[in-house]
């Protein structure tokens, strides 16, 4: 995953550059064409924009550290399950409790609820099979791509037996929007989120090492097992952050951080997690800028991420990219 290149623009300068640009697209769309009331759309907009960067952050965060800790540029969280497993809480809670959900624990509860059954199984799947398999990363990756499938699978059943109502409400919350997002729950997360990412900047220097690999890892001082149990744990409450928030984005963490690792043109992480991040906001927020703006939200700005991401993600399969 090292990355050697002779550059004409240095790392710190390209973060400086990508800093610009993602603040002349969150300026743009919060400006361009105001009319009418302009305090609740430049509110209603920032809300927006918030959670495009609680997104980009979680996204560009979690597949660039999961990448590190596996040396795989290929594998993201979601081959894990993470995105399968909320499709089926989502499923289950419809099909057998309510199509509003679970009216008496309130939206903060309800997105509680979710994060906590996710990181729940990170914590099954990471902490205890990572020790019990004798820190054996790719079989439990093997199993994580066998939960997600069995998952996946339980949902398709249930959403057969839907009816059609049902079937559209599910269909609302398991395509990722940034519009449904409550703003109570934006701050809750934003605070989370805050905390995680001080916490993951203090690390920054420790993942250059683990990107070395476990044995050289090991031989420069780095409790190994500690360091890895740890990273995954808050991997996983990045992403369940960002799935119970707005839904799954299964390729936007590979398409931003791939081209993280292509354009910094540094291995060092202080470089390449402000990279990824701030290439997820241009890609979030322009994107979503583009849509509204010049072909009038012809389609989702999800759909095109995933397209898009899809296509990189069979692209590295054909070229055999290095792990």
């Amino acid at each position: 995953m090292l990355v050697n290149q002779k550059r004409f623009i240095s790392s710190r300068n390209t973060v400086l550059i990508l800093l610009g640009i993602a603040l002349f697209c969150v300026i743009f769309f919060m400006t361009f064409n105001l009319k009418g009331n302009i305090s609740y759309i430049l509110t209603h907009r920032a809300w927006i924009v918030l959670t495009m960067i609680l997104v980009a952050f979680s996204a560009a965060t979690s597949t660039l550290l999961f990448q590190t800790v596996t040396n795989n540029r290929i594998l993201t969280p979601s081959i894990m399950g993470f995105e399968s497993l909320f499709v089926l809480i989502q499923t289950v809670v419809i099909f057998f409790i309510d199509a509003q959900g679970i009216p008496y624990i309130g939206i903060v509860g309800k997105f509680i609820f979710e994060s906590s059954l996710l990181i729940l199984f990170s914590l099954f799947l990471y902490r205890g099979l990572f020790t019990k398999l004798k820190q054996n990363l790719h079989l439990v990756l093997l199993i994580g791509i066998i939960l997600g499938t069995l998952f996946r699978s339980f949902s398709n059943l249930l959403q057969r037996l839907m009816t059609p109502t049902e079937f559209a409400v599910l269909q609302s919350r398991i395509f990722a929007t940034f519009t449904r997002a409550e703003p109570v729950l934006i701050v809750f997360s934003l605070v989370i989120a805050s905390i995680i990412g001080l916490f993951l900047w203090r690390m920054r220097f420790r993942f250059d090492v683990l990107a070395l690999g476990r044995d050289n890892a090991i031989n420069l001082g780095v409790d190994y097992q500690k360091s890895v149990t740890i990273i995954l744990l808050l991997v996983s409450v990045l992403v369940s952050i960002s799935t119970a928030l707005v839904g799954p984005f299964t390729f936007l963490g590979l398409l931003i951080a791939n081209l993280a690792y292509s354009i910094s043109g540094s291995s060092q992480h202080r470089f390449l997690l402000p990279t990824a991040f701030l290439l997820g906001v241009i890609f979030l927020v322009g994107g979503q800028m583009f849509l509204e703006r010049v072909l009038n939200m012809v389609g989702a700005l999800s759909i095109v991420i995933e397209f898009i991401g899809g296509s990189l993600f069979i692209f590295l399969l054909l070229k055999k990219v290095p792990m």
